[in-house]
């Protein structure tokens, strides 16, 4: 017979004719039926509801014999009689299981009550009678299928048996799957056997919590995810995506018909589709400008390998295969600018040149997850730990495969979504790294903030419905498009029809981006973020046109300005001055006028402040400019003048009594790093220190001058006239006049001014050295007006015939010379340091104040 609950009832069909026998039912059961399960000798049968009823039928007879009410009327999700005994083990929706003894032991069903109840968490025993297992102990690892329970329950045809799968839940049996891990507590079972007269109640006696085996309730691992090709649909399809990208789609066939791969190229002008036999079975691939990249698993036969395909070749050979050593299969490849790479079972990544010459070789700190490669950049992912309660715990290596190879990420923590997994990952266009996790996070590295990893765009924000989602294929940073292609109901498209691209627009995830200000401030640093790339292609030698680096600026500081004005009509001038922080120069005066003419003196005062702060930074760094490349000047003119390297010529200062060996070392240390690996090289080719505008050579000459260091070979001639003009003149003075006359070249202007005031500048500052000097007159006589500039380089040009006769023929001044002489420097000084604090002495308010409220 086969037993079918139907509503309140339970009909029994004979299975061979499927005639419907009898209708078994009970006037206590007042909700419908969802469990029923013959007992191990096919004479009884029970059921079920899903208030937490339970009766029993003697099928004979069809009387009803027992009945049992739940307590807490939970509905009952399974049943399962024991094997030997006269007792049924059931479990409810609240994940308790329950004990019921001594069924059909000739009592009437009305004077039966049920002994055995389900428990909450805090009650495992129950004081004195303490027979029973609580089910909240035991974690199932899915629902139990009632409808298994159903098609069991017949088919033995009332034949008994103890080892049925669904029947013997508490016995020690590997196939009972009703409750997932019962098996473990299977003490139980010869605990009864053993204590048969000890029982309380007509309940065999369960041991103590103390001899219980214990139970692990805490965080379960995480299954390991396998590794995959990013934009590459499931192996086991017959028509799959081997992978979809920026460059093109490869497309694998396996059915009945054929075994082919086709290469689609987005741009035909880059190659040519093709079409290969897929003979090895290759179930991965990779696409670049440059190449086909594909591999295999191993077979019994054959090694796993790695087959490229070199389009870019100019000789006749455009494919290498290479083969894997014993027992290592690959598990993830890519492809670079000039380069491949594998994973491989043995926790190694293999890079070889797309020519097919092997590279180096290194070790992953644990299975490889997914790689991606871009110019020189590879990115690897990997597990470096077992994640517990769903998440998976990975790890990334960012390294840089050029010339200098270097690692950016050494293994840091991969950031997921709670409970998610990895499911594409690989660069923008622009070479930023890029991930995707199965919640539809896109997050990409912020090299601006210490190569750390944002989150830029939610997709399932854009899915209609909560099966739908989006597949990855390209990000884009100018203009700023995610390209993916929905998926209505599946995780991957299907290969047809060819599904069609669509663009997602970038979002980060700041707060209130309904209000006005966390728009424009979301806008803000989503700009910063998203052209990070341009620092970083100018640092790798990369030439980018002037509009790509000022536009986004642009664009950036019109939206601060916006803020600013925002948090002006809200009264929050302490704000304004952060934002004022972020803005450049010209933008701060003129958020200087708007706090003017809004009437906010305070605030205009405090960025006028800020204003003559960022003005002298600005000056600083130009002047640290124009020092390193005089700097380079000085060592290009004295390798050219005397043949000598750079390096030389430098070590040459310290036998030179007459020009202090600091000075030179000085600038030296402040470049070091940035000089030092390419100084055998031209310097002006630096991709690092670029000078702002080139110098015509008259003042690459003198500043040459300036600095020109003599090597101890000169004539006895010219160490005599050293030695007798330093007895008359400071050395500084004399080794600038003596380097002037020796080389034939005029005075500039700002030699003939810092002759006239070194005096005043070693009175304000004794303790400075000659380069020290140096610096600080190239500071005061910036200050000076253009006016005056051009006087001394009018003076400097008129007077530059007679300095070269009168520089031999100078005196030491007499005293009164000498008195007078310091008297016009420090006039001269003194108007020269009026002039400096000319724009600041005038008061700031009182400027601000008539400009505000100016009739307009």
């Amino acid at each position: 017979l086969l037993a079918i609950p139907v509503d309140k009832v339970v009909k029994l069909y004979r299975r061979e004719t499927w005639d419907n026998q009898v209708d078994l039912s009970d006037t206590s059961i007042t909700q419908p039926l969802n469990v029923v399960v013959w007992s191990p000798c096919g004479q009884y049968l029970a059921a079920g509801s899903v208030n937490g009823s339970i009766v029993v039928w003697k099928v004979e007879t069809q009387e009803c014999i027992e009945r049992m009410k739940h307590e807490k009327s939970y509905s009952i999700c399974g049943l399962a009689w024991h094997p030997r005994y006269e007792q049924i083990a059931y479990t409810d929706t609240e994940g308790n299981l329950g004990l019921w003894e001594d069924i059909g032991d000739g009592k009437k069903p009305n004077d039966k009550v049920a002994s055995a109840v389900t428990k909450d968490y805090e009650d495992l025993f129950d004081g004195d009678d303490d027979d029973y297992l609580n089910g909240d102990m035991i974690e199932p690892p899915s629902s139990p299928n009632t409808g298994a329970n159903e098609d069991h329950g017949g088919d033995d045809d009332l034949m008994p048996t103890s080892g049925h799968p669904r029947r013997a839940v508490i016995d020690d049996d590997d196939n009972s799957l009703d409750i997932g891990m019962i098996k473990a507590n299977s003490n139980l079972l010869e605990k009864e056997e053993e204590d048969d007269d000890d029982q309380i109640g007509g309940f065999p006696a369960l041991p103590t919590s103390s001899t219980q085996q214990p139970f692990y309730d805490g965080p379960r691992p995480t299954p390991r995810q396998k590794p995959f090709q990013s934009g590459s649909t499931p192996v086991h399809l017959m028509h799959r995506f081997m992978v979809w990208n920026s460059v093109g789609i490869i497309r694998c066939y396996n059915d009945e018909q054929d075994n082919a791969i086709d290469i689609e190229f987005h741009d035909t002008s880059i190659h040519h589709a093709t079409h290969l036999p897929n003979s090895l079975n290759h179930t991965m691939a990779d696409l670049s400008t440059e190449a086909i990249l594909l591999a295999c698993e191993s077979t019994e036969e054959l090694a796993s390998k790695l087959h490229c395909i070199y389009f870019s070749s100019w000789d006749a050979n455009k494919e290498w295969t290479v083969d894997m050593p014993k027992d290592e299969d690959i598990e993830a490849i890519c492809l670079g600018q000039g380069w491949a790479a594998c994973a491989t079972s043995a926790l190694l990544v293999r890079l070889f040149t797309v020519g097919g010459v092997q590279k180096e070789i290194f070790c992953l700190p644990g299975p490889v997850v997914a790689m991606a490669g871009h110019g020189e950049q590879l990115m690897v992912i990997y597990h470096r730990g077992t994640g517990f309660d769903g998440d998976q715990c990975l790890g990334v290596q960012l390294m840089e495969l050029g010339k200098k190879k270097k690692q950016i990420l050494h293994g840091d923590p991969l950031s997921l979504t709670k409970k998610s997994y990895l499911v594409w990952v690989g660069f923008s266009a622009e070479g930023t790294p890029c991930y995707v996790d199965s919640e539809g996070i896109v997050r990409m590295l912020n090299r601006g903030l210490g190569n750390t990893w944002i989150p830029v765009c939610n997709t399932r924000e854009h899915c209609k419905g909560k099966s739908d989602h989006y597949w990855v294929v390209g990000i884009h940073e100018n203009p700023q498009q995610l390209r993916c292609i929905p998926c209505k109901g599946a995780r991957f498209p299907p290969t047809l029809p060819r599904p069609a691209v669509a663009i997602l627009s970038f979002t980060l995830p700041y707060c209130q981006v309904t209000t006005e200000k966390g728009q424009m401030e979301e806008q803000y640093w989503r700009s910063v973020v998203f052209h990070n790339y341009v620092d970083y292609l100018s640092k790798n030698g990369y030439e980018l046109d002037e509009n790509v680096k000022s536009q986004p600026v642009k664009e950036q500081q019109e939206l601060l300005m916006k803020l600013f004005a925002l948090s002006c009509k809200l009264e929050r001038e302490f704000r304004c001055v952060e934002l004022a922080d972020l803005m450049t120069q010209n933008v701060v005066n003129l958020a200087i006028k708007y706090a003017s003419r809004s009437r906010r003196l305070n605030l205009a005062q405090r960025l006028s402040e800020m204003a003559v702060e960022k003005a002298s930074e600005l000056a600083t760094a130009l002047e640290d400019e124009e020092e390193e490349e005089d700097f380079r000047t000085h060592l290009n003119a004295g390798l050219g003048k005397t043949g000598t390297p750079p390096d030389k010529e430098v070590s040459s200062n310290k036998k030179d009594p007459l020009v202090p060996s600091a000075n030179v070392l000085d600038t030296m240390s402040k470049y070091s790093k940035k000089t030092s690996s390419s100084r055998a090289a031209n310097k002006q080719s630096s991709p690092v220190i670029k000078p702002l505008i080139p110098k015509p050579k008259s003042k690459q000459a003198s500043a040459a001058s300036f600095f020109q260091v003599r090597t101890p070979g000169s004539s006895e001639k010219r160490v005599g006239e050293r030695e007798e003009k330093a007895r008359n003149e400071p050395p500084e003075v004399q080794v600038t006049a003596q380097d002037n006359a020796e080389n034939k070249r005029p005075k500039t202007g700002f030699q003939m001014w810092l002759e006239e005031n070194r005096a005043n500048i070693l009175t304000d500052n004794p303790d400075l050295n000659e380069a020290e000097v140096i610096k600080e007159g190239m500071s005061r006589f910036r200050i000076l007006s253009s006016e005056e500039r051009m006087v001394w380089t009018e003076k400097a040009k008129g007077g530059a015939v007679t300095d070269l006769t009168e520089d031999k023929k100078r005196k030491r001044p007499t005293a009164a010379e000498d008195e007078g002489k310091k008297n016009e420097e420090h006039k001269s000084e003194d108007s020269n340091v009026s002039k400096k604090k000319k724009p600041l002495d005038q008061a700031t308010n009182v400027r601000l104040s008539s400009f505000a409220f100016k009739q307009s």
